[in-house]
């Protein structure tokens, strides 16, 4: 594995430590505010959507779900998610499998469903270097999270819960068109706003897609300012 290093995961159910390669997602704010939102009861099985490291698989896993599989695009996040598993003593209740979606997880149904995949538009992705292997959201940054959503019915049992993060940074409509379409009623239940790093701001790349009405963002003083929620979303 090239280029491993370590890092602390100072959210919830933490510390603990996170092994990560140049090739794989890195937890971020948005991670952080998904882990506070997560209901998790004991027993619980949970679906970890786009793992990256699979900190949220462990976060569920240390909340006491039964047994949690995480599913990454990726084959390196996959490998170190298995890693990081096997050093926090954790390999008894998380499953790490290599495909899109849901696509490696026929036959399983969840309690809870952790849907936080790649939600930023891909040249924005490309500007800010935060993905890693080039796995972003799609042109508006809605594409995959909408694919997310549409496939969810058959991996969720009836009163199952999905965990939904959204962004100003992203076609946020459309998602949540297609989270009320597929769900009925859905409440934020996290708004945090931040601001964007200058490389960012001042793209090309964003100022087309605010000028295309995709983005809706913020301006403070000299900030550009995005804001995240996450949204309980309940399969009736």
């Amino acid at each position: 594995m090239s280029a491993e290093q370590t890092l602390e995961w100072k959210g919830r159910t933490g510390p603990f430590t996170l092994h990560v390669t140049p090739e794989v997602f890195a937890p971020t704010r948005t991670s952080m505010a998904v882990a506070e939102a997560l209901e998790i009861e004991s027993g619980d099985t949970v679906i970890d959507v786009g793992c990256g490291t699979g900190v949220l698989s462990f976060v569920a896993a240390r909340l006491g779900a039964g047994r949690v599989y995480g599913t990454d695009i990726s084959e390196p996040s996959v490998a170190v998610a298995t890693r990081n598993a096997r050093l926090l003593g954790l390999t008894d209740r998380t499953e790490f499998r290599a495909g899109t979606l849901f696509e490696p997880l026929d036959g399983v149904e969840a309690d809870v469903v952790i849907g936080d995949v790649s939600g930023i538009p891909d040249e924005v992705a490309e500007v800010s270097g935060w993905f890693p292997g080039g796995f972003a959201g799609g042109r508006t940054g809605a594409e995959v999270p909408v694919a997310m959503l549409e496939a969810v019915g058959s991996f969720l049992k009836p009163g199952g819960r999905l965990y939904l993060p959204t962004a100003t940074l992203q076609d946020e409509n459309r998602v949540l068109e297609a989270a009320r379409r597929v769900f009925g009623r859905i409440e934020s239940i996290i708004e945090k706003e931040f601001p964007l790093p200058t490389l960012v701001a001042r793209s090309r790349a964003l100022a087309k897609l605010m000028a295309d009405g995709f983005l809706n963002l913020r301006q403070k003083g000299s900030r550009m300012l995005w804001r995240l929620a996450v949204w309980r979303c309940i399969r009736t």
